[in-house]
């Protein structure tokens, strides 16, 4: 049995340790009853108390702390999962001023700005790439505001914690007057449905609702959703402003690593912030991984090759089904109808290397082989099948040969969409005019009665003339003047080019 003699701690009358004017008793009583409370969370129902018995002064007993039980494990617990939170989470800014690299939304004199100071924040989707501060923005808002906080993630929650979240809003209105702001994490996880019910208590005002998200809301969040919320786009923070947040880490020794007495080197440093890609969580926990690994070995400062070491292999951004999946295969294609084998080889890779599916590109190379490439080399089009094919039958990595074969390949051939261009003029063409009937003598006369009633009369058969052609219209009348393929001078399809001008212009000059 320990000892019966109280532990006293004295608190001011805001809670400030030594003033003896107020006291935490704990006897031997509360030390068995509660072992594995921190000091802290009994002083944190210390405050309480002193906070509504400021005036009565005395000792606060281990009675007053066991009668609030759940609330110390509850402050106990918090404030372990605090502490034993990755370094992002730690060194979160709790406050506007704190926040880095925003200003463009949260600046002295922004709207959004304006609208937290003054708790009138608006229902919003905040939009931007992974460790931009989307999540923590939400939370300051929270701090800055008399709301009611209640965040979720659309990743793990459904229905039925949507409809839990909307009574308590509605007890909290109705009995306190107190609003609350509901933040969905990921929001572009919820599916349509999900969405909908959220909507009416974003209508009727039950709630505020800030939805974070790395995806366009324009093509993820429901247009009526969309319509009540405003969309607020984070950019990706600069190397200077990873910088700070590292640097701020570094000494913080409360939240931070400052602590630990570990320093970096500037090389180091700056491998991190490269290596970071703009995101915020990415350098910190990369620079705590580094740090408790020199402070393990007894170390005191990171340098270079340790970092390296914690960092290993940098995790590329990249979301199969998201902005940048369409955005690297657009500046993909972009590079090969460029014909930049460069720009088009540092994309195909930037692809491989995050695990897009390679016959995805080999697809996209076909495609561009006929669209781009076209009768400038119709080669192109035979190559970008073949390449499909070898990627199918070898399978990675070995079919990143034949793809950055194929890749070079278009890039550096010669260009034309005129193939493509006469597609779309003559698909215009079909579907803004009424359907013609087909010419008598293009038409084929299968038994005797459509041979008697003209079908083939006066069809001309050009393997019966020199070089194998003869002029004859192959339009319908109302548009045989038409002309929907304009070859390019590029490559083949300048023979071809002449060819025609030769053949036609016989039948000009006939006319």
């Amino acid at each position: 049995m320990k000892s019966s003699t109280p532990r006293t701690t004295c608190l001011g009358p805001q809670g400030t340790p030594g003033d003896p004017a107020f006291s935490v008793e704990s006897s031997s009583i509360t030390s068995f009853a509660f072992p594995r409370l921190s000091g802290r969370s009994i002083e944190a129902v210390a405050r309480r108390y002193l906070t509504t018995h400021s005036a009565e002064g005395g000792v606060l007993d281990w009675a007053y702390v066991g009668g609030h039980a759940m609330e110390l494990f509850e402050h106990d617990r918090i404030d372990r999962q605090r502490r034993g939170a990755p370094l992002a989470g730690r060194m979160r800014p709790k406050a506007l001023s704190d926040l880095v690299g925003q200003d463009l939304i949260v600046g002295e004199g922004k709207v959004l700005r304006r609208a937290i100071e003054s708790d009138q924040v608006p229902s919003m989707v905040l939009w931007g790439p992974p460790g931009s501060g989307k999540t923590t923005l939400a939370h300051i808002i929270a701090g800055a505001t008399s709301a009611h906080f209640e965040p979720i993630s659309a990743v793990t929650a459904g229905v039925a914690d949507l409809r839990r979240i909307v009574e308590k809003a509605h007890e909290r209105l109705g009995m306190y007057g107190q609003k609350t702001i509901l933040f969905i994490d990921e929001i572009h996880r919820f599916n349509k449905a999900q969405q909908d019910v959220v909507l009416p208590y974003v209508e009727d005002g039950t709630f505020t609702l800030i939805g974070a998200t790395t995806e366009n809301p324009s093509f993820e969040v429901i247009p009526p959703l969309l319509s009540r919320c405003r969309v607020f786009t984070l950019q990706p923070l600069g190397e200077g402003d990873i910088m700070a947040i590292v640097r701020r880490a570094l000494v913080d020794e409360e939240n931070g690593l400052g602590a630990l007495g570990v320093s970096v080197d500037d090389k180091a440093l700056h491998h991190l912030v490269s290596i970071s890609n703009g995101d915020a969580r990415t350098a910190l926990n990369g620079l705590e991984a580094s740090v408790r690994a020199c402070s393990a070995d007894g170390g005191s400062m990171v340098d270079l090759a340790l970092m390296e070491d914690a960092l290993q292999r940098r995790s590329l951004q990249y979301d199969k089904a998201g902005d940048l999946h369409y955005d690297t295969i657009s500046a993909f294609i972009k590079s090969v109808r460029g014909s930049s084998p460069d720009g088009a080889m540092y994309w195909l890779v930037r692809m491989i290397e995050s695990g897009e599916d390679p016959m995805f590109i080999a697809r996209r190379l076909v495609i561009l082989a006929a669209e781009d490439i076209g009768l400038a080399d119709p080669a192109a089009l035979t190559l970008a099948v073949s390449t499909q094919q070898a990627v199918h039958f070898i399978g990675m990595p070995e079919g990143a040969i034949p793809l950055a074969e194929a890749t070079i390949y278009l890039a550096s051939a010669p260009k034309s969409n005129s193939a493509y261009a006469a597609l779309n003029r003559v698909r215009d063409e079909v579907r803004k005019s009424p359907s013609e009937p087909v010419p008598m003598h293009l038409r084929n006369a299968v038994t005797g009665i459509m041979k008697g009633m003209g079908y083939g009369k006066d069809y001309k058969y050009g393997h019966d003339y020199d070089d194998h052609f003869v002029p004859q219209d192959y339009l319908p009348p109302s548009l045989k003047d038409n002309m929907y393929y304009e070859p390019s001078q590029e490559g083949q399809e300048k023979e071809a080019a002449a060819r025609l001008r030769a053949w036609w212009s016989e039948r000009s000059e006939e006319a």
